[in-house]
């Protein structure tokens, strides 16, 4: 990917302390002149980094590699320093509790992931989960475990601690607003893909992940193949991020250590050293979501298609022809429908509401069938506390996946909707092919 920010393009600084003579803004000149290599001894020594002085307080960016035992000795070394006041990481809340706390699944209330529509966002969160599990076993190293031993370790240590990323939801939720409808496809096709991979990860993915962004690395070849995606996932987290340690300035907080991500560190350092707008309403635009008042034409136009051709039945075969079609319609959409929920090894009473639920399609565009079954799947089969507990290491293997009540859960809401989708399109066709004949 052209743009993308690598160990290469990241130029060494100085650690904290006098800043030297000929240090420039890097808003001053394309290129900085070439500063001497710290001693082998300094903490950062051999580590990318920046530093950025704003505003009163000195920030030193290190970047890290989220798959290396180097990049978390670094964090140690310049922790126990003891030369800054406060240390920020490239978390948010939740990751932070997903690394810390394996419990944190297990307090997931799967009720109202459903009922709130974040089943798409959960089976994301699964995969990555997954990933993350599969790139631990495979390097001997949890990855972004030089962020979690910054948290621990600056909190053993009393300095405050500043979460500066985005939360993943949003971060997802944005990128998902700015593709178009087979840009979604293809996202949310190799997000399945993704669910069931069980083979190792590749080579480049690793140099990804060494050049230090997680969520990259994960969306795979979507981020260097769409500019909507790169923008969201990697240079607008970029600006997030500075605006968050501009944020958290202040306190009497004059040195402060930010870990982040190598892929992260130009694009930060320019962010928090050139930008010019009020932190907080800057913050605000970076979390604003698109509300869903778009009207989904494309649906509504294959609904539309199919509805005035079965009313053309009714009026050019009578109630014979007619009655056939709408037929066709319940036949295909729940037949399709139920079959999907099958595949997904469901209870049968979740595979009837499939199929009872799929042919009223017209009538609640808003709500996937596949949330009606998934509903069912949760209180037939009610996950155990066990479930939540094996769910990142069951999410490893496709007989994982069937196993666990929660991920079968996920099964039963994405399948039910592929095979829906399947028979809307499949019963379109049906019922154009009748109307010629």
């Amino acid at each position: 990917m052209g743009r993308r920010r690598g160990l290469d393009a990241i130029q060494m600084h100085h650690p904290p302390g006098p800043l030297p003579a000929n240090h420039l803004p890097m808003n001053e000149a394309m290129t900085e002149p070439t500063l001497p290599t710290p001693p082998a001894d300094d903490a950062l020594s051999g580590q990318p980094y920046r530093i950025v002085e704003r505003d009163g307080v000195r920030y030193t960016l290190l970047g890290t590699a989220h798959v290396s035992q180097a990049s978390v000795a670094a964090v140690e070394k310049a922790i126990e320093s003891g030369q800054y006041d406060a240390v920020a990481v490239e978390l948010d809340a939740q990751r932070l509790q997903a690394l810390s706390d394996p419990d944190a699944l297990a307090k997931l209330d799967l009720v109202q992931v459903i009922r709130n529509g974040r089943v798409a966002l959960f089976a994301a969160n699964l995969a990555l989960a997954a990933y993350q599990r599969r790139l631990a076993k495979q390097l001997g190293i949890e990855p972004g475990a030089e962020l979690k031993q910054a948290v621990y370790l600056a909190r053993e240590r009393g300095l405050p601690v500043h979460l500066i990323d985005r939360e993943v939801g949003l971060t997802f939720k944005r990128a998902s607003g700015r593709l178009g409808f087979f840009g979604k496809l293809k996202l949310g096709g190799g997000l399945l893909a993704g669910l069931f991979a069980a083979d190792e990860v590749g080579e480049d993915e690793i140099e990804k992940l060494k050049q230090g962004d997680m969520l990259e690395a994960s969306f795979g070849d979507f981020a260097s193949e769409s500019p909507e995606l790169y923008e969201t996932i990697i240079a607008e987290r970029d600006r997030y991020m500075a605006t968050r340690l501009r944020e958290e300035a202040g306190g009497g907080q004059r040195e402060v250590l930010a870990v982040v991500g190598a892929g992260h560190l130009a694009g930060l350092a320019r962010h928090l050293e050139s930008d010019t707008e009020a932190a907080g309403p800057l913050r605000a635009s970076l979390e604003h979501v698109q509300s869903k008042k778009r009207i989904p034409w494309i649906t509504l136009g294959i609904l539309a298609v199919i509805i005035a051709g079965i009313a053309v039945g009714f009026w050019r075969g009578g109630l014979s022809m007619g009655t056939d079609l709408l037929l066709q319609w319940a036949m295909y959409t729940g037949g399709l429908a139920a079959l999907g929920c099958l595949a997904a090894g469901s209870h049968p009473l979740s595979i009837l509401t499939a199929a009872a639920v799929a042919p009223f399609k017209p009538f609640r565009l808003s709500v996937p069938t596949g949330a009606f079954a998934a509903l069912v799947e949760v209180h037939m089969r009610k996950p155990e506390y066990g479930d939540f507990l094996n769910l990142r290491d069951d999410a490893q293997s496709l007989r994982g996946w069937y196993r666990n009540r929660v991920s079968r859960v996920v099964l039963t809401f994405l399948l039910t909707n592929l095979g829906s989708m399947l028979g809307v399109w499949l019963a379109g066709w049906q019922i154009f092919h009748k109307l010629q004949g």
